[in-house]
């Protein structure tokens, strides 16, 4: 999807996209909460919930996000732990996606049909058992 379409879904409902980020100062901005994907159905289906988002991004740029922000999307479990440890609150969309629906884009009733839903997480890093032995 492109930023423009992106946009268009986000600015719908009075929401704001940012393709490029504003230059807020980091030490006065509010709290924000940030939703992040590149999917047409997850923003449609986000877009008629109401989590007050503040923020609609492809992709997040984890040097603007800050204690007391909320992110939302389905990041990887190293950039959720990065949101975690500046302070932010992450919540993931999830949702079971079976194997035959993989691969293709899915719509908000998709979504839906698959109970997808906003699940808080906090995830950290547990650096005392490594090295793993794998065998």
């Amino acid at each position: 999807m492109s930023a423009g379409k992106l946009a268009a879904l986000a600015l719908s409902d009075g929401g704001r996209y940012d393709g490029d980020m504003n230059t807020d100062s980091p030490n006065t901005r509010p709290a924000i909460t940030w939703f992040v994907s590149r999917h047409a159905g997850a923003i449609e289906w986000a877009r008629r919930e109401t989590f007050g988002i503040d923020r609609w991004v492809e992709h997040l740029d984890l040097a603007q996000v800050r204690a007391e922000d909320t992110v939302i999307g389905t990041l990887p479990v190293n950039l959720a732990a990065e949101v975690c440890e500046r302070g932010a609150r992450y919540f993931h969309l999830a949702l079971r996606v079976p194997a035959q629906w993989r691969g293709r884009e899915l719509s908000r009733e998709d979504l839906q049909t698959l109970g997808v839903r906003i699940v808080p997480y906090r995830i950290q890093p547990r650096t005392h058992d490594y090295p793993l032995e794998m065998s």
